[in-house]
């Protein structure tokens, strides 16, 4: 196996990526068109023109929306077979060496390793496959375009609004770096689990050990909740500045008579559409961390697998 997780990623689904990443540009090139049409639509309803146009802008946002739904789905199949492959391939893996290393008896501790990888570890690591190119491309792509379209509109509203995401920047990665400690750990207690298992013949626990491992995983899941979602709440805290500073500043520019209303509430949308994709993009680099480490340690047993082949 490669030592790189990105070159597995290559690996495995090659040339697959390159389309998922087409599909995901196009995604973001749909969702970001149909702020346009909102705006259009509240503004040409309070102007009190003549209904026609507005008849034909909803039928238009109607088709936009289900474009990028379908679109959405055709992408979200792609990408869990790509991922599913990728399980496979990882499964199958596991007893090429198994199958390999039959000319001896293997060490408990590696046929743990090995129950562990085809019955938990392999999942997660794949299903990143399918995500690994095509998800930050389609939610950075929606953050610039968005952000853009912005600009256009009122650029000091948007400069504002962009500024609530910069605390993220700070207590995101340190927050993950913890969060990464606790997934390495709970693996490597897994594995030990499985291989007492094989050792003694089943779930036997003569010692306690077992039953220690048990609880000491149930605290490290519990930490790894803990520390996601209070990621997700200070996340969530700093996009209501977001929409405090367009309520009262959007309502002084529409008095003044600098902007209309429809820009208000393209703004209050695009303040969601910036605020779902940064948080899809913050779980894309939580989820990166935290299959690096698994595929670390996936490398190192499959090494452990290839010292006993070759002893």
């Amino acid at each position: 196996m490669p030592s790189s997780l990105y070159r597995f990623i290559w690996q495995a689904s090659g040339a697959h990526q390159l389309w998922i990443t087409v599909l995901s540009i196009i995604l973001f090139g749909i969702g970001t068109s149909s702020l346009e049409v909102q705006r259009r639509i509240v503004n040409d309803a309070l102007r009190g023109e003549v209904y026609r146009p507005i008849l034909l802008l909803a039928g238009l946002y109607l088709g936009i929306s289900v474009a990028e739904g379908l679109v959405k789905l055709c992408l979200n199949i792609y990408r869990n077979w790509v991922g599913e492959k990728a399980v496979r391939a990882l499964r199958r893996s596991v007893f090429t060496i198994g199958q390999a290393a039959t000319i001896e008896p293997m060490p408990d501790r590696t046929e743990g390793i090995q129950l562990s990888i085809v019955l938990d570890e392999a999942d997660p690591i794949g299903g990143f496959v399918g995500e690994a190119f095509s998800e930050p491309v389609l939610q950075a792509g929606v953050l610039i375009s968005v952000v853009g379209y912005l600009l256009y509109l009122q650029p000091l509203m948007a400069l504002v609004v962009v500024f609530v995401f910069f605390p993220q920047i700070g207590f995101v990665p340190l927050m993950q770096n913890a969060i990464n400690r606790r997934v390495q750990m709970r693996v490597g207690l897994l594995r030990e689990m499985s291989g007492a298992i094989v050792g003694a013949g089943g779930a036997i626990d003569g010692d306690g050990r077992q039953y220690r491992r048990i609880h000491t995983i149930f605290l490290e899941n519990m930490a790894i909740y803990k520390l996601k979602f209070s990621m997700n709440f200070l996340m969530n805290l700093m996009t209501q500045p977001g929409v405090t500073t367009i309520l009262a500043l959007g309502g002084y520019f529409v008095v003044i008579g600098k902007i209309e209303i429809g820009t208000v509430v393209a703004f209050l949308s695009g303040l969601s559409r910036i605020n779902d994709p940064w948080g899809d993009l913050v779980t894309w680099y939580r989820d990166l961390q935290a299959t690096r480490v698994k595929y670390s340690l996936l490398c190192e047993a499959q090494k452990l697998g290839a010292i006993v082949v070759n002893r």
